[in-house]
C-alpha cells in the first residue's frame, strides 16, 4: 500500500501482533495485504520515500496547536533512527529517567541529538520575549527570587504597566524577531485582582492582534480565570515547578507543590498550552533533577514547552547570600538536563532560559545539540540580564538557525521526510484504519 501526499510518499509495512510480547512482521505484497489476521490490532511500519528536492524539508509544517499536533501521531508506538529508539510515554519511572540522566556524557548527547532530529527540524528555534508587567512586592518567599518582599534586594516594587506600554514593548519584540511575547507579574495569585486582570485580558487581546503568540505567568489561577485567558487569545501559560517535590520545601514555603500542579491542571483543562520547567542551582542533588523531569514526563499531557534555567544568584536572597554553599551550574549540567528532557519528552519544546549570559556561544551550541529548540531573547528576563537581540542574531547566523514563525507549527523533521526515521504505529482493525485514517495528509502537514 502506498499513500501519496504531495511530493511525499509513505511506504507502509504492516504487521500483526499475535500476543502482547510478540510482533510478527509481514510485508505488503504488490497485490495487497497478507490476510491471515485474527486479532484486532495492526502495527504499521513505514518510512518516508526520500525526496530529490532538498527544499521540501522547509515546506511542511505540523499544526501549531500542540494537541492537534500530537493527535496526528496518536497511534504512534515507536521511532528509531541510527540505532536509537524513542517514543512518547507517560509511564516513566524515576529509575528509568535516572539511568538516562547518568549515561556517559558522550552517549547521552548522541541519543538526545538523534531523538531531537527524529521529531524536530534542528535548524528551527523558537524565540520568545519576556516582559515584567508588575515588578517586585511578591508575597511568596522563593529563596532565589529578587522580587520577594521577604528579601532585601535591588528590586523595588512598581505598579502594573499600562496596557499601551505593554503593547509598545510587544511591537518592539516583534520587530526584533520574537514570535511569542510573555508577560510576567510578581504576585502569588490573581485572586480577586479584578481590575488588574481586566487590563491583562486587554493586553492579551492586543498582543494577539499583532500576530504574536501570547504567554503569561501570573501565579496561581483558578479554572474560571484560565478560561477567560483562553477566550482572550492566550497561547501558553508558564508555571514552573522549579525542582523536585522532595527538594521544593527547602526552596519555597508559601506555596505548595500541589497548588502548582493544580494551576497547571486548570491551564491544561482550559485548552491553553502549558509551559513548565525548573531551575538548576537551588542546592538540589542530581536525584532532584531527575525527580523534576519525572513529574513533568508523567503528567497527563507533556508540557508544550519546558524551560531549563540556570540560577542567576541575586544578593539579598537566601540563595544569593549563600552562593558559596551552592554548587555552580556549568554547561555540562545544563546540557545533561536538556538532553534527558529531550529523550523523555521528545515532542516537547525545550527552552534554554535564564543564565545564558554566563555561557559562551560554544557552550550554548552544546545545549542546542542536546535538544534545546527555544530561547528567551531580549536583554531582560523579568529582572535578570539576558543576551541582547543583536548578540542572539549573530549567534543564530553563526549556527545556521532560523526563528520559528508565530502561529505556525514547527517544521516536520527532515529525517522523517527523507526516509531516515523508521516509525511504528499501532491501529485497530475494527476501524479499518490505515495511514489515511491516521491523518498524515496535506491538511496536517501544511506548506
Amino acid at each position: 500500500m502506498l499513500a501519496v501526499q504531495g511530493s511525499r510518499a509513505l511506504t507502509i509495512f504492516r504487521a500483526h501482533r499475535q500476543v502482547a510480547s510478540s510482533v510478527v512482521a509481514q510485508r505488503c505484497s504488490s497485490t495487497g495485504m497478507v490476510s491471515s489476521f485474527t486479532e484486532n490490532v495492526e502495527v504499521h511500519h513505514y518510512v518516508s520515500a526520500a525526496t530529490d528536492n532538498n527544499n521540501i524539508t522547509n515546506m511542511f509544517r505540523l499544526p501549531n496547536d500542540v494537541r492537534e499536533r500530537n493527535a496526528i501521531y496518536g497511534n504512534e508506538e515507536n521511532r528509531s533512527m541510527s540505532g536509537v529508539d524513542a517514543r512518547v510515554r507517560h509511564d516513566w519511572t524515576k529509575e528509568e529517567i535516572g539511568q538516562i540522566y547518568h549515561l556517559p556524557f558522550h552517549e547521552l548527547m548522541y541519543r538526545a541529538a538523534t531523538v531531537h532530529r527524529m521529531y524536530w527540524n534542528a535548524s528551527e528555534v523558537q524565540q520568545c520575549t519576556l516582559l515584567s508587567i508588575k515588578t517586585g512586592g511578591c508575597t511568596e518567599d522563593c529563596s532565589y527570587c529578587s522580587q520577594s518582599v521577604h528579601h532585601a534586594t535591588f528590586v523595588k516594587p512598581t505598579p502594573t504597566l499600562k496596557v499601551q506600554q505593554v503593547l509598545e514593548a510587544a511591537k518592539l519584540a516583534k520587530d526584533s524577531g520574537s514570535t511569542r511575547f510573555c508577560m510576567g507579574a510578581a504576585w502569588r495569585e490573581l485572586g480577586n485582582k479584578q481590575n488588574a486582570f481586566r487590563h491583562i485580558l486587554e493586553m492579551v487581546r492586543g498582543v494577539n492582534s499583532m500576530g504574536l503568540e501570547v504567554c503569561c505567568t501570573l501565579g496561581m489561577l483558578n479554572k474560571e480565570q484560565a478560561q477567560q485567558l483562553k477566550d482572550a487569545g492566550l497561547t501558553a501559560y508558564n508555571h514552573n515547578l522549579d525542582t523536585s517535590p522532595e527538594h521544593y520545601p527547602k526552596v519555597i514555603t508559601t506555596r505548595t507543590y500541589e497548588e502548582r500542579l493544580q494551576t497547571i491542571a486548570n491551564v491544561r483543562d482550559a485548552g491553553i498550552s502549558v509551559c513548565c520547567g525548573g531551575i538548576l542551582g537551588l542546592g538540589e542533588e542530581d536525584s532532584d533533577r531527575v525527580g523534576l523531569l519525572h513529574v513533568l514526563a508523567t503528567l497527563p499531557e507533556h508540557p508544550e514547552s519546558v524551560p531549563i534555567n540556570a540560577l542567576v544568584s541575586v544578593k539579598g536572597t537566601p540563595l544569593g547570600d549563600n552562593v558559596d554553599d551552592i554548587d555552580s551550574v556549568d554547561a555540562f549540567d545544563m546540557a545533561r538536563m536538556i538532553a534527558t528532557a529531550r529523550i523523555v519528552m521528545p515532542r516537547t519544546m525545550v527552552r534554554l532560559s535564564a543564565g545564558r549570559l554566563s555561557f559562551s556561544d560554544a557552550e550554548q551550541f552544546l545545549m542546542f545539540q542536546a535538544g534545546a529548540n527555544s530561547i528567551f531573547n531580549g536583554d531582560k528576563l523579568l529582572t535578570t540580564d539576558n543576551p541582547g537581540v543583536d548578540k542572539d542574531s549573530a549567534l543564530f547566523e553563526k549556527l545556521g538557525f532560523r526563528g520559528k514563525p508565530a502561529h505556525k507549527g514547527p517544521l516536520v523533521s527532515p529525517a522523517e521526510l527523507n526516509g531516515l526515521v523508521h516509525i511504528t504505529k499501532v491501529c485497530s482493525n475494527d476501524s479499518n484504519s490505515g495511514l489515511g485514517d491516521e491523518k498524515l495528509t496535506n491538511q496536517q502537514f501544511a506548506a
